[in-house]
């Protein structure tokens, strides 16, 4: 580094440390319904999804400081909340018995087109089901994903399509 130039670090006052929290706070707020939805759509359980989404505001208002840019706190929250679904299941690898699985025979018609859709996006790996969760049930654009998981955007793009091709597929073999 040239001796003119410095470095500037960004140590948080405790002013903007203060505001961080409270802007985290209130986007938890405002966006509860949407992480408690990303969260259930993994794990179709309320009181699991319930508790990853604690979990998740209880890490983010305590790392609140920590948030370089206030612009990207709903990003930051979506990556937080994203993390405790993945830990969840890293913690918990557990299968669901097979006579516990609702029966698609005895469902509605558009109940087992809608239980074969669900089942087809379980079986997709756990960054691709969380991109076609976020574009299409969140309502995410392809930039905010990219940002969300830490993704280029032609990633997301050619995984995205990829995806689609796959749940087409699925779809269309009755998987």
């Amino acid at each position: 580094m040239h001796p003119r130039q410095r470095k500037v670090i960004h140590v948080p006052t405790p002013a903007s440390r203060k505001d961080n929290e409270q802007q985290v706070e209130t986007v938890l707020l405002e966006n509860y319904d949407r992480y408690y939805r990303l969260a259930y759509s993994y794990t179709h359980n309320e009181q699991d999804a319930g508790d990853i989404v604690q979990g998740g505001a209880y890490k983010a208002i305590r790392a609140a400081a920590s948030l370089k840019n206030p612009d990207y706190c709903q990003t930051w929250l979506y990556r937080i909340m994203l993390n405790e679904v993945f830990a969840f299941f890293r913690a918990r690898r557990e299968t669901v018995p097979l006579d516990a699985a609702p029966s698609v025979e005895s469902a509605a018609p558009d109940l087992g087109a809608s239980l074969d859709l669900r089942a087809a996006i379980d079986a997709l790996p756990e960054q691709d089901k969380a991109i076609v969760l976020l574009r299409f049930f969140e309502d995410r654009k392809l930039s905010e994903i990219a940002e969300i998981l830490d993704l280029n955007l032609n990633t997301v793009k050619s995984r995205l399509y990829r995806c689609l091709e796959r749940l087409k597929l699925d779809l269309s073999e009755g998987i």
